[in-house]
């Protein structure tokens, strides 16, 4: 197993705290697995076996406990008594109406309570309501640049072009690599995530007649490969229907709107809205969007072409996430900077490019940063190591050097 050491901090840093705590991400990311590290470490800490509850509601073993009232005799029953007990739900959405029993656990007292699920719309729906203010969200990302590098004890040239071509989810990076192997439990990963993470989001909303559905894979799917086309690219509710419309099938803003938002509930895309660098505020048009795995968009996608640039782009946009940056796309009056990142009120500019030793490519990339006026850091992001330097307090750095935290 890859050790997921920076989550498991985050784990540790609310432990016994009362809040509930929810792990999220994308189908096989690494939850259950990081579930059991965390259960081992409260074990090598002195926790007592019969301390740790602990269910994967994927296990047919619990197929009884899928009913929420089941579920809450059955905790219950095994609370510890002037002891604190761990309670871990592992893909609790499959449990409907899953937030009575958990909220009834949480009031429990001497309870530590960790929930997974891949499916955003968990967040989104009752739990939200029962549970403001008692939870706090961890949101897990498929394995960073340095934690598939340690995985695979690749030279980090070698990790990169792995990385890029099969992607990061963990299982993946130690598993014994071929194109077959790898493509085929994309493949499985894939169809998965579309139908089966996408169902589960269904059943939550068949007691509210105002939520749209989303019953046409094969347009979810189409959707999905014109979104992993255009990475890096504005992208609009209407360019999307503009696109379907124009190869022929008819669809609405609406329908196209909702089957949007259930890729990025099911943690397939990320969505990155623009920023005004000079008002300092968000806008609302034309956000770029984000596929959380690389290898995912190259099994989607036709091979006839490698765009570098843009691959890189989406590796920078989620390590910026994992690092806990809010991040959005810059505007500064007709220039854009690739990414603002922005923590604790402090921002930080970037650009992304695969080459800057071309004369006219290195000047593209510095002039949205030039043109900035405020004193936040700026740096570009480069695979090539002949422009690295500081040019009048703009940092050019090598991507694989600040992937690997060593710039």
């Amino acid at each position: 197993m890859v050790e997921r050491k920076e989550y498991l901090q985050q784990l540790l840093s609310w432990k016994d705290e009362q809040v509930i705590k929810v792990v999220t991400g994308i189908r096989r990311c690494g939850k259950s697995t990081l579930l059991q590290q965390y259960q081992n470490l409260l074990r090598q800490q002195g926790v007592a076996q019969e301390q740790i509850i602990s269910i994967n509601f994927e296990d047919l073993d619990y197929e009884a406990l899928l009913d929420y009232k089941a579920l809450y005799r059955y905790v219950k029953k095994r609370l510890q008594p002037d002891r604190m007990t761990y309670i871990f739900l592992d893909e609790i959405q499959k449990v409907p109406f899953f937030e009575k029993a958990v909220d009834s656990l949480y009031v429990q007292p001497n309870t530590d309570l960790y929930i997974t699920g891949s499916n955003a719309y968990l967040l989104s729906g009752d739990l939200a309501t029962f549970l403001t203010g008692r939870y706090v969200e961890i949101s897990m990302l498929p394995l960073s640049f340095r934690e598939f590098v340690e995985a695979t004890g690749l030279s980090a040239e070698q990790a990169f072009a792995e990385y890029g071509k099969s992607g990061s989810l963990p299982y993946v990076a130690v598993m014994d690599r071929t194109d077959e192997k790898v493509d085929a439990y994309l493949e499985g990963i894939y169809n998965t995530v579309i139908v089966k993470d996408i169902e589960d989001r269904q059943s939550r909303k068949e007691n509210d007649p105002k939520k749209r559905k989303v019953n046409d894979i094969v347009l979810l799917k189409t959707i999905a490969r014109y979104l992993a086309s255009v990475i890096g690219s504005p992208v609009s509710i209407k360019s999307v229907a503009d696109y379907l419309i124009s190869s022929g099938r008819k669809v609405s803003t609406n329908t196209v709107s909702d089957y949007m938002e259930a890729l990025i509930e099911s943690y397939v895309f990320y969505p990155a809205e623009r920023f005004d660098i000079v008002g300092k505020q968000l806008l609302k048009s034309n956000r770029k969007m984000y596929m959380v795995d690389l290898g995912l968009r190259n099994h989607i996608l036709p091979r006839s072409r490698y765009d570098l640039g843009f691959s890189i782009e989406n590796m920078v946009y989620f390590e910026l996430l994992r690092r806990g940056y809010q991040v959005a796309i810059g505007k500064n009056g007709a220039a854009e900077v690739d990414f603002v990142a922005r923590k604790q009120g402090i921002l930080t500019y970037y650009q992304v490019t695969a080459d800057m030793t071309a004369e006219e490519t290195f000047e593209r990339e510095m002039r949205p940063l030039r043109s900035i006026r405020d004193n936040y850091e700026k740096i570009v992001l480069t695979l090539d190591r002949f422009t690295l330097g500081n040019y009048d307090g703009i940092k050019v750095l090598n991507v694989l050097d600040w992937l690997l935290g060593q710039a």
